[in-house]
């Protein structure tokens, strides 16, 4: 099994896109990519635009010849949007691309306005049917029931994570848990997986409480000690002080916890 994130917050961008390659398939989980648009005023920086049209332009080289596309929610940094800003990953630039694979997507029950109308016009858009995964076993694929977006009852909805196992090695895309719902860590340590990609607690966000920090990071180190490899990126990585959270959990287990870059041997880049 080969794993390689294309898009993350420590990549530049925000993203989780990743794509999988077994002996029979190439999965692309989550093909999207935004920036921080107008956060507090501000337009991206040339840098982040920079970063941005590179991740784009990779997740459309993955999407050539990919045998499946997991979609594990309908928020703009990850999936292509029918509306998207110029710094997101428009339908147009890779619908031609998007005909042929098998489509994995989380249903639209429990989501916001936004996110079902995403859902819509991406179906729209692509002329498919986008059919629900949540709960399905499909040879080396296995998908979740819909877990908290985060904290339960919060506004981001429910997701759906990924499974992908190959001989001894199982990967699990956990999109965005946030390591905030012991319900979505209690799955993943069910499947036994050997690594683990997650987006980290939003430590950037000031209504992120102590209370939930301090939970995150149970979470995080009871995750930590199931898995050899335990990928934190996404919301975590937004801030400095959340780089240093991330180094501070990996100082408290013995087990390897990482960001995206590190574990693609690439200089970090927290461009947010």
């Amino acid at each position: 099994m080969q794993i390689k994130i294309l898009g993350a917050e420590s990549l530049g961008v925000r993203s989780l896109c990743t794509v999988v390659m077994t002996r029979e398939r190439k999965v692309v989980i989550d093909p999207g990519v935004a920036l921080g648009f107008r956060r507090h005023g501000l337009l991206p920086h040339p840098a982040q635009v920079i970063a941005s049209e590179r991740t784009r332009r990779l997740i459309e080289k993955a999407l050539e010849d990919a045998t499946d596309i997991v979609i594990s929610h309908y928020h703009g940094d990850h999936i292509p949007l029918v509306d998207a800003n110029p710094y997101q990953l428009s339908v147009e630039r890779v619908a031609k691309l998007c005909m042929h694979p098998r489509f994995w997507t989380k249903g639209t029950k429990d989501l916001s306005y936004n996110q079902v109308h995403r859902a819509k016009a991406l179906a729209n858009s692509l002329g498919r049917i986008l059919p629900v995964a949540e709960g399905i076993v499909d040879g080396a694929l296995s998908f979740s029931p819909a877990v908290p977006h985060g904290e339960r009852g919060r506004r981001g909805g429910t997701l759906m994570m990924t499974r992908i196992e190959e001989d001894d090695e199982v990967f699990v895309h956990a999109s965005d848990i946030q390591m905030l719902s012991d319900e979505a860590v209690s799955k993943i340590i069910a499947w036994q997986p050997n690594i683990v990609l997650a987006a980290g607690p939003p430590i950037y966000l000031p209504s992120l409480t102590l209370q939930e920090q301090e939970d995150a990071l149970r979470r995080t180190l009871r995750l930590a000690k199931k898995v050899d490899t335990l990928i934190l990126d996404h919301h975590l990585l937004r801030s400095k002080k959340g780089e240093q959270w991330l180094d501070y959990v990996s100082s408290l287990t013995g087990h390897k916890v990482v960001c995206a870059a590190d574990f693609m041997g690439l200089r970090r880049n927290l461009l947010e």
